[in-house]
């Protein structure tokens, strides 16, 4: 979904007639991103995705039917198409496996302007989308972590928003069904310090379309955090007193979705300390990951850009488990602290 923001934001100011599809209700179709939706203009143009576009052409002539309705005092009119895939056309389609669905077809001009702004800047937002009975009509509302709505399904989107996982859900309501989509705040890797993981960092969050940034004083850290809280999640790679102490206080007195710091137990020591003198509590320090990232064996600066991006992935989800963190130095040259392949001995 959130890829779609641009370009619905520039149809939407052309007042291009045009209509948002996505799924309401599915099941099957194999590995797939659970907020793709498609956009499809009444000339028959599409921008977006879903399921490999086995059903564009029916989307495009049940948009071409949706339009043509015009709209009504009780809210914007909406479509819900089933369609189903099997057999040869789950090959044809370039699918894993076949599936079903119920697609909600609702005009453009019936989604608010600010759900995607929301998504263009990167926030944390979800849609609540709700359709009356008989599932012909549609009215969308944008719901942030800070909005005031009380209402039950402004409180489970809030709560979904809590999960840091894009997807759907729909509930049951007296006077119809409720569709929410989540789309949660876009994972910012702020790397202090520089380097060859930093850099490898920096890749890695690109293929999980993360954003990432280096940031090598305290004030730059600082700064980015404050620019979007629910995103940040600090990676201390500087073993510098002036850049790393500072950085992993502001996050965690900040309250940033993962905190992580590269670094030997004699380093960890020196952290931990310099942090206590500060009167960061016992209760904060024990958020912070370190040794860093996932103990899956990783040896080279690559593997172990995958295991800490692995480890935010996991945190974000609240996915982490004990058996899953690093287990203790073995005092052989065993486990890792760095997960760089490097022992304490070695200064890091």
């Amino acid at each position: 979904m959130r890829e779609l923001a641009e370009t619905a934001r520039r149809w939407a100011t052309e007042g291009r007639p045009a209509v948002l599809a996505r799924p309401l209700t599915e099941r099957g179709f194999g590995p797939r991103r659970p907020s793709d939706a498609l956009l499809v203009d009444a000339r028959g143009a599409t921008y977006g995705a879903l399921y490999r576009g086995a059903f564009d052409a029916l989307l495009v002539a049940e948009t071409a039917a949706l339009l043509g309705n015009g709209d009504s005092e009780d809210g914007a009119p909406a479509r819900v198409c089933a369609v189903v895939v099997h057999g040869d056309q789950v090959a044809a389609a370039g699918l894993t496996c076949g599936g079903q669905a119920e697609l909600l077809l609702q005009p453009l001009s019936a989604v608010p302007e600010r759900w995607w702004r929301l998504l263009a800047d990167g926030a944390d937002a979800a849609l609540v989308t709700r359709l009356n009975a008989d599932r012909t009509r549609a009215v969308s509302e944008p719901v942030t972590a800070d909005d005031g709505d009380a209402t039950p399904a402004a409180a489970e989107a809030r709560r979904l928003l809590a999960r840091h996982r894009a997807g759907r859900a729909t509930l049951a309501a007296d006077d119809g069904p409720v569709l929410i989509e989540t789309c949660p705040a876009v994972p910012h890797l702020i790397i202090a310090g520089g380097g060859e993981l930093a850099a490898l960092l920096t890749a890695q969050a690109g293929l999980l379309d993360w954003r990432a940034t280096e940031a090598h004083t305290a004030r730059e850290v600082a700064e980015l955090i404050a620019a979007r809280p629910a995103a940040a999640c600090l990676i201390v790679l500087s073993h510098e007193p002036d850049l790393d102490v500072p950085a992993l206080r502001t996050a965690l007195t900040t309250g940033v979705p993962y905190v992580g710091a590269l670094g030997s137990r004699p380093t960890q020591a020196r952290r931990t300390a310099a942090l206590v003198e500060t009167g960061v509590s016992e209760e904060l320090l024990a958020r912070v990951h370190g040794p860093i990232g996932l103990d899956i064996g990783a040896r080279t600066p690559a593997e172990t850009a995958l295991t800490i991006c692995a480890e935010v992935l996991a945190a974000l989800h609240a996915r982490l488990t004990r058996h899953a963190r690093r287990g203790p130095v073995r005092a052989r040259g065993g486990a890792d602290p760095s997960g760089m392949g490097l022992t304490e001995s070695d200064g890091i």
